[in-house]
């Protein structure tokens, strides 16, 4: 079939697939539509050169035939609009795509069943195991190894467009005691670049990398963040409209699973996650004109897309109007989020994702930028002086609960509402309402010293992590703000 011919129907197949999933409407038929829409993919991406065979690399097997001193049983199925691997029996039992923990050194059991009348199979790239086919419903197969290496790796199916469809786990290798030192994950509210201002159009390179971390999620806890650059939220992006943006994704090889980007602020089918499904040790590009200002967020779209958000990967662009937005003496970066661990809060050590926490939408966590009081730190606070004009860029990555977000003691002069700068600004406004998938600017002077509290005004979410703080140095303001009744001063009473 020609190229162009091929593009269209894969457009088409794109297009009906969508619908589908959105519809809550994915059946067996679809999903084989789905992996012949994948298949399509791949066919295209080696006419440019890209050989499918990359991403599934020729492995040498290295099964034993010892007992095992550990079994887990996984089925293949559906859920919702993703394809999975389901735990069966034991601690594992209905957790969607679980984490097989085992001891270094053990010989593994893993018995896959087709809970499906569609193909699967399971496959792990550095034990050198794989079930093989399985194409009848109920079907079932064993693979044994022996877990000789430490550290996180990737069970998945091999099964074009079954892994990018949510088909992957982990297996992880060695007790939390022999985990790797976990990193910060924080970004400093004030790590932004600078306003761009009045200057022509031009092209503007981002780099975007795909980075699996062990990251200090609160007091004595890690947990297994999925970042871009490393950071939660990733690199804050800055573009003028009329800007030409190029978009480099590179998912890094020591990567688990499969990641994207989607942009808001793209015209474009998904953002551009259409052209940047990467697998690991993979880089892709994508090009867009930037057509409207605003500030949008961004994020991973590879399902479970709602689990790569929830992990950390999500960001936000801003795209300047043309002469850029009114002077203020500084900027912040602050985006929330919710972490959804089987654990409950408090508990201690390396935890574990829960998906079903986060279908029934009961996180354990929430955060800005990423961690418990990551904001409230001296190293992540924000910081400013009396006399200043400041501007707040405030996201959720979410994946699921709205921000009523606050400064206690501050009202916001100047509220962008939706992140949009072509609308008329609100004025005088003491909280906004932010969706998941949102972002808003507000702009405030500061009159008084002191500090100041960020918050959800949904206050309980401050018990399970969700605080930061804004120092202001200067001297104080007893005409505005100060201790003792009113007749001290007179003169505010005329």
């Amino acid at each position: 079939m020609p190229a162009k011919k091929q593009l269209a129907l894969l457009v088409s197949l794109l297009a009906i697939t969508a619908l589908l999933s959105a519809c809550g409407l994915m059946t067996t038929e679809e999903w084989t539509l789905r992996a012949t829409m994948s298949s399509m993919q791949d066919q295209m991406n080696t006419m440019a050169g890209a050989s499918s065979a990359d991403t599934n690399p020729q492995i040498e097997p290295r099964s034993v035939a010892e007992a095992a001193d550990v079994s887990f049983t996984l089925r293949a199925d559906q859920d919702g609009s993703s394809l999975v691997f389901i735990g069966v029996g034991g601690e594992i039992d209905g957790i969607v795509n679980p984490s097989l923990n085992v001891e270094l050194g053990a010989v593994v059991e893993i018995t896959l069943i087709n809970g499906m009348p569609v193909e699967h199979d399971l496959r792990i790239d550095e034990f050198g195991v794989e079930t093989g086919s399985l194409k009848q419903l109920n079907e079932q197969r064993t693979i044994k190894f022996l877990a000789d290496e430490q550290g996180s790796f990737s069970y998945y199916c091999t099964l074009p467009g079954h892994r990018i469809a949510g088909m992957q786990g982990l297996l992880i290798v060695g007790s939390p005691s022999q985990a790797a030192e976990a990193v910060s994950v924080v970004k400093n509210p004030a790590d932004l670049p600078a306003p761009i201002g009045a200057r022509a159009p031009e092209v503007v390179k981002v780099e975007l990398i795909a980075r699996e971390v062990t990251g200090q999620l609160d007091d004595g806890a890690t947990f297994s963040y999925f970042t871009f650059n490393g950071s939660i939220p990733g690199p804050f992006i800055r573009a003028r409209v009329g800007d030409t943006i190029e978009i480099t994704l590179t998912n890094e090889t020591e990567s688990a699973f499969v990641h994207s980007v989607d942009l808001h602020a793209v015209n474009g089918p998904g953002g551009g996650a259409v052209y940047n499904q990467t697998q690991p040790g993979e880089s892709k590009v994508f090009t867009f004109q930037a057509l409207t200002p605003g500030i949008f967020v961004y994020h991973c779209a590879t399902p479970s897309v709602a689990h790569h958000i929830a992990n950390g990967m999500y960001g936000l662009i801003l795209i300047e109007p043309e002469g850029g937005l009114p002077p203020v003496d500084r900027e912040f970066y602050v985006m929330q989020g919710e972490i959804y661990t089987e654990e409950a809060q408090g508990s201690q050590g390396n935890l574990t994702f829960s998906h079903e926490k986060m279908l029934n939408e009961t996180p354990e966590w929430f955060t800005f930028n990423g961690a418990a009081s990551a904001l409230a730190s001296d190293e992540n606070a924000l910081y400013a002086k009396v006399g200043e004009r400041v501007r707040i860029f405030m996201g959720v990555g979410g994946p699921n609960f709205t921000s009523s977000f606050h400064v206690i003691g501050e009202i916001f002069d100047t509220v962008y509402p939706f992140g949009s700068f072509t609308s008329p600004p609100l004025t005088d406004v003491q909280t906004i309402n932010v969706n998941p998938g949102a972002a808003w600017a507000v702009e405030f002077d500061l009159d008084v010293p002191g500090t100041y509290i960020l918050v959800d005004h949904a206050l309980s979410r401050l018990e399970r992590g969700l605080v930061g703080l804004l120092y202001v140095e200067g001297e104080a303001n007893p005409a505005i703000f100060t201790e003792g009744p009113a007749t001290q001063y007179p003169a505010r009473l005329k």
